[in-house]
């Protein structure tokens, strides 16, 4: 089997297909739920903490500086902020996947048990054992 023909063949699988769009969904879920953190969310916890933007909380390890030149030499800092942030998106992208999740598995069926009758050797045999037993 050539590797075009093992390629499609692993292609036509219908779980490739889905993870793929599975993939790109959740790309644009996640566009939506980062315009959602920064739109409305961050705006609402800023304004709770005193009109300051989350993304902008930072320490700064070195200030920015003019050297000799007269050129600014940029400041030094860790925005933790924007970690904070990032978590947050993380932690709503994660709570609406589960809720999904809980929703689809809900939505399933159950599995229906398929009672498989034994076959004649096995009745043959239940009743030789019974016999014996007697």
């Amino acid at each position: 089997m050539g590797m075009i023909s093992e390629f499609k063949e692993f292609i036509s699988k219908g779980s490739v297909v889905d993870l793929a769009v599975g993939v790109v969904i959740g790309a644009a879920f996640g566009k939506i739920v980062t315009a959602l953190v920064d739109g409305i969310v961050m705006p609402i916890v800023g304004v709770a903490l005193g009109g300051v933007s989350v993304s902008d909380w930072k320490v700064v390890l070195k200030p920015e500086t003019v050297d000799a030149a007269g050129k600014k030499v940029a400041e030094v800092a860790v925005q933790y902020g924007m970690f904070i942030q990032t978590l947050i998106d993380f932690l709503i992208i994660a709570l609406v996947i589960f809720m999904v999740l809980k929703g689809y598995n809900r939505m399933r069926k159950p599995p229906v048990e398929v009672v498989v009758a034994p076959t004649e050797d096995v009745l043959l045999l239940r009743e030789i054992r019974d016999s014996l037993r007697r």
